[in-house]
C-alpha cells in the first residue's frame, strides 16, 4: 500500500433503468464472479417486486431502506496502555452508504425465500418499514456505541 497519497474514488456510471449511481453500487455489490447481467436481473427484479408490493416508486423505497439501515455511529478498537477500548466514532457518509449496502445484501442472502430476487425484495421492504435483520444490525451497532460512550474521550 502506497504511503504517498490516498487512492482516488472511482465514479460509477448511473444504472440504465433508473439513472441512479447508488443502485449501480448496490448492483456491483450483489455481483458474483463478474456476472453483471445476473446481478442486474436480480436487482431490477427485486426493485420491480418492491414497486408492485409497496405501490410506490422503486428507487424511493430503495433509498428509504438504505437510510433506515445506515449507521450514524460505530465502535472502533483503540489500544491505550495495553488495554483495548471500543471507542464510539461517527461514520463518514461514504462508509455509511457502503455499510448499509453491505448489510442489506448480507441479510438478504441469509433469508429463506426461494430466489435471490425475492430475498432482496423482502429485505428492502422490511428495511423501508424499519424492521428486518439489517435494521436490527444498525440498532445493535448504535447500542454498542451508546454502551461504550464512556470511552469517547479516547477518540483520535
Amino acid at each position: 500500500m502506497s504511503r504517498r497519497h490516498r487512492a482516488e474514488k472511482r465514479q460509477v456510471l448511473p444504472d440504465a433503468q433508473y439513472g441512479d449511481q447508488v443502485i449501480t453500487r448496490f448492483m456491483n455489490q450483489v455481483m458474483y464472479q463478474g456476472k453483471k447481467s445476473a446481478a442486474e436481473k436480480i436487482v431490477y427484479g427485486a426493485l420491480e417486486t418492491v414497486a408492485t408490493k409497496s405501490k410506490r416508486p422503486a428507487p424511493e423505497v430503495f433509498h428509504e431502506a438504505l437510510t433506515n439501515v445506515a449507521p450514524s455511529v460505530e465502535v472502533r478498537s483503540r489500544r491505550v496502555g495495553g488495554a483495548t477500548y471500543q471507542v464510539p466514532v461517527e461514520v463518514r457518509p461514504e462508509r455509511r452508504q457502503a455499510l448499509a449496502i453491505r448489510w442489506l445484501i448480507e441479510y438478504a442472502r441469509a433469508r429463506s425465500e426461494n430466489t435471490m430476487q425475492e430475498r432482496l425484495a423482502a429485505e428492502m421492504l422490511d428495511a423501508s418499514h424499519g424492521r428486518g435483520s439489517a435494521v436490527k444490525k444498525r440498532e445493535d451497532t448504535h447500542r454498542m456505541a451508546e454502551a461504550n460512550r464512556a470511552f469517547s474521550h479516547y477518540r483520535w
